[in-house]
């Protein structure tokens, strides 16, 4: 009678399904705080309001990781005057870093081009201006001139450029959003949100990097005729580097600018304001809420170990467990050391396991409330034993059930 049992019970353990079994995940002990040092509690810390802006709507944006820290009628659809430019200036530097078009490539000045009005760059209809001028042009003097050549010269005309500008507002997410022309020149259904702004903004800083100091510099010359940045921001804070302005009467005045302190970079896009005075101290007072109360926190690099798990009927016994791609929170300041990290690994984990194989989760809390929910993944490929070393090991599963 006991050597059946013994019998079944191997045919039992020997006929359980040698792939990794799902089971649900279990908290384990909590990992060391991101911030080095003892975890302190503390008490939540009242933040202020955000100011109210004297404006028709504005956002405030973490520039690393997307975090919204102020906004009021973000989602509202407005006329974008010359922020428009921030498209066409993106689009243009993405056909430069992808090899398409040269930055000492020359470009003809058609006579639409030359004959736009507004602000403008003052180029000549017949000459050739190269590439990385017209940009200045664009960027620095928020040329109408400059955006339209640049438009012809990538797509051919405009209204091809402009369909480009379109489908990739739609790509990046500025739902909000339709261009009927290149330059942010007054149209009917030419609209946008500060929301979709900041998506924008923070495509032209992660995307381009090695372009955007082009919304710092302060001043640009050409024919003779030199122009200052229109964001008067860079002249009055350091942090500032970028990023436009914009002014028709129908939109009013507007600002995307950024900054950046430390490790936190901050975009504000305020639209709709009175006059030029008002559009930098508006923004002015966003910023330093920002810079004041809040910070950019980085928790986790990609491919950083945060542990060790058993291995079941595999050839180690151990595998490295590690979180794939980097976390960063925006935090209010102070506030780091009261995060609460924990991993929930699954309880049985079974060979094979193959590189970066989910094995669990990690969960990054604050005051109760849920931050971050990301994998746990294997560092290591493991493969299964030996038949008698995964035998042994399934009878040792069976009475850890059996007696757990």
């Amino acid at each position: 009678m006991i050597k059946q049992l013994v019998a079944s019970m191997l045919l039992a353990s020997s006929s359980l399904s040698f792939a990794q079994q799902p089971t649900a995940p279990v908290p384990s002990a909590t990992l060391p705080t991101p911030a080095p040092g003892q975890v302190v509690e503390q008490q939540p810390q009242a933040i202020p309001a955000a100011p109210q802006l004297a404006a028709t709507g504005y956002i405030l944006v973490d520039a690393t990781t997307g975090a919204i820290v102020a906004e009021f009628n973000s989602s509202e659809r407005l006329p974008p005057a010359s922020l428009t430019k921030m498209m066409s200036s993106y689009l243009v530097v993405d056909e430069i870093e992808k090899g398409r078009i040269s930055e000492d490539s020359l470009v003809n000045i058609s006579v639409k081009a030359w004959k736009m009005g507004g602000s403008r760059m003052y180029v000549k209809e017949g000459t050739q201006v190269p590439v990385i001028d017209l940009l200045r042009g664009v960027i620095i003097q928020s040329g109408n001139d400059a955006t339209v050549a640049l438009a012809e010269y990538v797509s051919g005309n405009e209204d091809a450029f402009v369909d480009l500008m379109n489908q990739t507002a739609a790509r990046m997410g500025m739902t909000n959003t339709h261009f009927e022309n290149s330059s942010g020149w007054p149209a009917e259904g030419h609209l946008t949100t500060a929301k979709d702004l900041a998506v924008l903004a923070r495509a032209i800083i992660n995307d381009h990097p090695t372009h955007y100091p082009l919304h710092a510099e302060k001043h640009f010359t050409y024919n003779n005729i030199r122009q200052p940045n229109r964001n008067t921001l860079l002249f009055r804070d350091d942090a500032v580097d970028g990023l436009k302005t914009g002014h028709t009467d129908e939109a009013g005045y507007c600002l995307v600018a950024s900054a950046k302190r430390d490790n936190t970079r901050f975009i504000a896009v305020v639209m709709g304001t009175a006059n030029e005075r008002a559009r930098a101290a508006e923004t002015e007072k966003l910023l330093a809420y920002g810079f004041r109360y809040f910070q950019t926190t980085p928790l986790y690099q990609a491919g950083q170990q945060v542990g060790t798990s058993r291995v079941w009927a595999g050839q180690a016994d151990e595998v490295s467990l590690a979180i794939p791609k980097d976390i960063v929170l925006t935090l209010p300041k102070g506030r780091e050391q009261s995060l609460q990290a924990k991993m929930h690994i699954n309880e049985v984990i079974k060979a094979p396991i193959a590189v970066g194989q989910e094995l669990g989760n990690l969960t990054v809390e604050l005051d109760g409330q849920l931050l971050v929910n990301t994998p746990i993944v294997a560092v290591q490929a493991i493969e299964e034993a030996g038949f008698f070393a995964r035998l042994l090991d399934n009878l040792k599963l069976f009475f850890r059930n059996l007696f757990s």
